[in-house]
């Protein structure tokens, strides 16, 4: 476990408002060292504890090229490892291409004491979906899991994305691709230690 000292969780939360900031910008509104935040902010990097996203609204307040998103459970029989699913699926280059389009976020996880891969799935039209899971997904999971490896699949249609990753909430903190200026530093999440101490 990493605990975050007073000045990294003051450099996170500058990133977090905008993760294009330069380390000069962070140590003014910081007033920690600008060598330090450069060393520290480079170890965070380095460490894997802050990554940076770029995120593109694709529907219909955006480039319009997805209107429709679904969340599936896709729960395995129980013979399927997690390590199985990770080395199978990360291998697979064909799924590469098509989880970059049509995969927003995937996760491996827990349904009812048996393996799920739990996907965000967007496609141009709601009527699309099922063919690109059932034409797609299905056939890849078979083809590296086993012809009889899901044993079952559960949908939620998804309307409206409103918290991501904490702290972005689309339509009220975010303005010129980036967190308020006005956002409070209270409402930025960092670390539970420092979140629960500033209260």
């Amino acid at each position: 476990m990493v605990k975050l000292d007073e000045q990294e969780v003051k450099i996170i939360r500058e990133i977090i408002r905008n993760p294009r900031i330069s380390d000069n910008a962070i140590a003014k509104k910081t007033r920690v060292p600008v060598m330090t935040v450069n060393r520290k902010r480079k170890a965070l990097e380095e460490s894997e504890i802050i990554n940076y996203y770029a995120d593109i609204k694709h529907g219909e307040d955006g480039i319009q090229d997805f209107s429709a998103e679904q969340l599936y459970i896709v729960q395995f029989k129980i013979r399927i490892t997690k390590q199985e699913v990770l080395d199978k699926l990360r291998g697979d280059k064909t799924l590469k291409r098509f989880n970059a389009e049509h995969v927003i976020s995937s996760y491996v996880g827990e349904k009812e004491g048996h393996l799920a891969l739990i996907m965000i799935v967007n496609a141009h039209s709601q009527r699309e979906l099922p063919e690109s899971f059932n034409a797609f997904i299905v056939p890849m999971l078979n083809k590296n899991l086993g012809d009889d490896c899901i044993l079952s699949v559960t949908t939620t249609r998804i309307l409206e994305p409103i918290r991501h990753h904490h702290n972005y909430i689309h339509h009220v903190n975010i303005e010129k691709g980036r967190i308020k200026d006005d956002w409070p530093d209270d409402f930025i999440f960092v670390d539970r230690g420092s979140y629960y101490k500033e209260r």
